[in-house]
């Protein structure tokens, strides 16, 4: 039930707002966080008479076992199990390299896993047929690295454009919407801008306010703070996490940006060498008594983790195939 207006809401995704059929709760644009849909949680009644979430919410909204995935001779997962709890900030973190993108492509089902599962809201993506699986896309919003805006169209038609894909709203609906969720990460008056003519912290909040276009179930960040000055840092940290309380949503970050990350990522996975190193709070890993975790969590020069790529000794090297001619 909405909590301005008492309407109850009958949306595709649970929201207050079916908005994809262009109905709105008549006091969502001027409600307390009118940028966003109320998620509707459906509570039951235990024996002793409280209320708690149903057990489709208390699951895991992704839940990752026994994943195995190579490419080429290099093994990238071997037996890897995360669970992505909703509602909750959770990151993957490790060094570059390890996987972490290639994590979000197996969990968004462009990627096929040797073994394992990944389960995400209760469904085996990849076992999905195609028509099953786009839909589920369409309740994952994602940021990627690079932000990835269309270069040939303003902002405006960036955010716009999955709302032109996959809803049959009016004009002045989109518009709305549009408006609703540029002005939510601060850039309604940056509409008319094209992507060249943004910095890079702009263009990054302008893919994050496109993520959330669909009003999604989950969002995917895939390295959101590289290349980042300070500011930009700042105010991308306070979105990511004023979005995903305000919205209840279920983010996934992807980063190795130890510091901000851990600021607001209420789980962190640590992920080396195909496997979890360990998981937890943000505190439980910076007190982690592992090396490898510890050299990571604070950036310690010497540790577990080498600087050097394997290659055989550097004298052997040297004197290897001397008579002439590269190795």
């Amino acid at each position: 039930m909405c909590p301005e207006c008492g309407e109850l809401g009958d949306g595709l995704d649970g929201h207050y707002s079916d908005w994809r059929q262009s109905r709105l709760c008549s006091f969502w644009p001027g409600a307390p966080g009118w940028w966003r849909a109320w998620p509707l949680l459906r509570l039951e009644a235990g024996a002793d008479g409280r209320y708690t979430m149903s057990d489709s919410q208390a699951e895991p909204l992704v839940k990752i076992r026994g994943l195995r995935f190579s490419r080429g001779e290099k093994r990238i997962f071997d037996g890897v199990d995360i669970d992505i709890q909703r509602h909750r900030v959770t990151a993957i973190m490790g060094p570059s390299g390890t996987g972490k993108t290639t994590l979000l492509k197996l969990i968004g089902g462009q990627l096929q896993p040797e073994a394992g599962t990944v389960i995400v809201d209760g469904k085996d993506i990849h076992a999905l047929p195609l028509d099953a699986l786009y839909k589920l896309r369409i309740r994952m919003g994602m940021m990627f690295q690079s932000g990835a805006l269309l270069t040939d169209i303003d902002v405006f038609e960036n955010v716009a454009y999955p709302l032109r894909e996959h809803t049959s709203l009016s004009e002045e609906m989109i518009r709305k919407l549009v408006l609703l969720k540029l002005e939510a990460v601060g850039l309604r008056g940056a509409r008319d801008l094209m992507p060249s003519e943004l910095s890079g912290g702009m263009a990054r909040r302008v893919a994050l306010a496109r993520a959330v276009a669909l009003d999604p179930m989950m969002i995917m960040y895939d390295e959101p703070f590289t290349g980042q000055d300070p500011i930009s840092m700042g105010v991308l940290v306070e979105l990511i996490r004023e979005l995903n309380d305000a919205s209840r949503l279920t983010s996934i970050i992807v980063s190795h940006d130890v510091q901000e990350t851990a600021e607001i990522a209420d789980h962190i996975y640590v992920i080396s060498q195909g496997k979890v190193i360990e998981h937890g709070t943000p505190e439980e890993l910076m007190d982690s008594q592992s090396a490898w975790v510890k050299q990571f969590m604070h950036g310690l020069p010497d540790g577990p983790v080498r600087f050097h790529y394997p290659a055989p000794d550097l004298a052997q090297d040297f004197f290897r195939h001397s008579t002439g001619g590269r190795p």
